[in-house]
């Protein structure tokens, strides 16, 4: 089943907005300060090359973290979605991938340890039905949120527990066969800019506090907020059919780049044999 699950999603990728394209990344990767990277990953490997990634690249607490996972199923896209990010950093900071050192605030956001911290780079996680989203970007504070798109959700009771009148007014004006998406678009906004925030679903700023654009077809935009909200800039993603995506940056309006993240779908193995050499050739790079 994950084998035919991940074939399936692969097919879907294929199909993504052609508003922007998802690259490979190149082998020595720069971001600069004007930039957002926004890579894309699928989460689903077999067990035993998950568990080999668990043991080799985690740290303890994310170990610990990982085997307090109820289901099989989660516990696996966690170790993945966590080494996946590892591999990611480590293209940025010339490190192997279980190098890698994080703090977490209050929240849980997690940042780099204070030794890495040097190269002000910021990053955000979201991973949803074996799909998974990083955001990077150098000296700004971030957030990314992904959601599958399920129908069996009480779309309007959720809106009215979670959302500010002004959304849950807005959601009620569109027609029915919108609503939907205009659902996902608004919690994606709003768990994004709660992440940027370093705060979570947990956080002293109640969801309902604040406004953002849901409508299918407008521009992600933060409307209404207790702090200045041109501080923010929201953008809307379409990762996959069937998902939608949104994240916060703190400054204004930049370019942003998508990259798809490739791995080594063999396995471990020859993920991290290719970590690497890719690490001991961009050492090289620099010296030269």
């Amino acid at each position: 089943m994950e084998k035919i699950f991940t074939s399936n999603l692969l097919k879907e990728l294929s199909k993504t907005s052609p508003a922007y394209s998802w690259f490979p990344p190149p082998a020595t990767i720069v971001i600069e300060n004007d930039e957002i990277h926004v890579w894309r990953a699928l989460l689903d490997l077999t067990r035993s090359h998950a568990r080999a990634l668990l043991h080799h690249t985690l740290s303890a607490d994310e170990q610990a973290r990982a085997e307090r996972f109820h289901f099989q199923k989660d516990r696996e896209h966690f170790i993945v979605a966590r080494a996946v990010l590892r591999d990611i950093l480590s293209r940025y900071l010339n490190r192997q991938p279980d190098a890698l050192r994080f703090r977490y605030n209050n929240y849980g956001k997690p940042f780099l340890a204070r030794e890495l911290s040097g190269n002000k780079l910021r990053f955000n996680v979201s991973h949803s039905y074996g799909l998974a989203l990083y955001a990077i970007t150098r000296d700004r504070e971030i957030g990314i949120d992904l959601e599958h798109m399920r129908s069996n959700l009480e779309i309007e009771q959720i809106a009215e527990r979670f959302f500010s009148p002004r959304e849950v007014a807005m959601l009620r004006t569109l027609p029915r066969n919108m609503q939907k998406e205009a659902f996902f678009n608004c919690w994606t906004r709003k768990e994004a800019y709660i992440k940027a925030r370093g705060e979570g679903l947990s956080t002293p700023l109640p969801l309902d506090q604040f406004d953002v654009s849901l409508a299918p077809g407008e521009p992600a935009v933060l409307l209404r907020t207790k702090e200045e909200p041109y501080r923010w800039s929201l953008y809307k993603l379409d990762p996959a059919p069937g998902y939608i995506a949104a994240f916060a940056a703190e400054g204004k309006r930049c370019q942003f780049r998508c990259w798809q993240w490739q791995g080594v779908v063999d396995g471990y193995q020859g993920w991290h044999e290719e970590s690497k050499r890719r690490t001991a050739l961009a050492a090289n790079s620099f010296r030269h």
